[in-house]
């Protein structure tokens, strides 16, 4: 039997307005995705930004992650960081108790990356106006910090600075000292085996992006949807202090390790120009699902900008790998070839 010219000509612009709604569709979902600079936070344009500031006073850094200064039989080290916009989250729902946590985090786990023992840390709260309760709060996080770190604290520094600051913001920096012969390489070696240790969740990175994407249909007060208590809570989530790799890196030859913070799985190429190829990759915690399913995140975006259930890796040779991980929580996750990228779940990033 055959069809007659009007039923073909109807099946055709029926076939056409699918195709053109299928267009739209794809059109509004590309239009939907959010990446971590259409929140306003570009890595690259922040990465030549820093270059330029080293360019213009020049640099002693000898690490990838912290300043050494030769001081006879041993290194002192230095390390500054904040806890970003994590501290809005906070702000949000007036909990303060965690982000002193993520500030002593964020520079003592540079530290361990460059195989340096933390000794001291100061910090420095900017903030628009007095406030007891912001003050106190953070004072609370700081001292769970130093003594998870077994840190001292030296000092600090509040300025208050309503023309400047919206709010407030919080940053430290951490001395260390090593021997000379305990810091680390800093280069893996092609057939190393890459070790991973999990984090807890976010941690103090990505947060611009996660707090557009988990705002988007919700507030930070509702039901985090994959487990306990509120999506705020849930963010602010402390990072993880990996002090207590120091004494075990050091027994079993790592090279190099890779703090997974700003930029994600590339932290792994400051390792070395080399392949690291993450074959058995640790989970991800629900959190990350939850922040890419509401932002409608590309899984490219989320492995730039998280570290999507790895915190820190380490790299050293295969056959000590065993006995690095029977005496610590971390588990293989890959290896090392020749090679310029990071290789993981189907990503080539670079």
């Amino acid at each position: 039997m055959t069809e007659s010219a009007d039923d073909g000509e109807g099946q055709k612009q029926e076939q056409e307005q699918e195709q053109d709604q299928d267009q739209d569709q794809d059109q509004d979902q590309d239009q939907e995705r959010l990446t971590y600079a259409d929140t306003g936070v570009d890595i690259e344009a922040s990465e030549d930004a820093t270059a330029a500031l080293l360019e213009a006073f020049g640099s002693d850094l000898t690490t990838e992650y912290a300043g050494l200064l030769d001081i006879g039989d041993r290194y002192l080290a230095l390390a500054t960081d904040g806890v970003g916009t994590k501290l809005l989250v906070a702000e949000a729902i007036e909990d303060y108790s965690t982000v002193g946590i993520d500030c002593i985090a964020m520079n003592v786990n540079d530290l361990v990356a460059a195989g340096v023992e933390p000794v001291a840390f100061v910090d420095y709260l900017a903030i628009d106006e007095p406030d007891e309760d912001v003050a106190n709060g953070i004072g609370e996080g700081l001292a769970v910090g130093l003594e998870e770190a077994d840190l001292t604290m030296l000092g600090g520094e509040t300025a208050v600075m309503p023309d400047v600051v919206s709010g407030f913001d919080l940053a430290g920096t951490c001395a260390g000292l090593a021997a000379k012969d305990d810091v680390l390489e800093g280069e893996a070696a092609v057939g190393d085996a890459l070790v991973g240790f999990p984090s807890n969740g976010i941690h103090s990175n990505g947060l611009t992006l996660a707090r557009e994407a988990v705002t988007r249909d919700h507030e930070y007060t509702d039901p985090f949807p994959y487990g306990e208590g509120t999506i705020g809570e849930e963010l602010l989530r402390p990072t993880r202090i990996y002090t207590d790799l120091l004494e075990p890196m050091g027994e079993h030859g790592v090279r190099a390790a890779a703090h997974v913070t700003g930029g994600g799985w590339t932290n792994l190429l400051r390792m070395g120009e080399h392949k690291y190829v993450i074959d058995d990759p640790l989970p991800a915690q629900p959190v990350f699902e939850f922040v890419q399913e509401e932002g409608n995140v590309t899984d490219e975006e989320m492995h730039r900008t998280f570290n999507m259930g790895t915190g820190f890796v380490v790299a050293l040779p295969e056959d000590r790998a065993a006995d690095l991980v029977a005496e610590t929580d971390g588990r293989v996750i890959g290896h090392v070839e020749e090679g310029d990228s990071v290789e993981i779940r189907g990503l080539s990033l670079s």
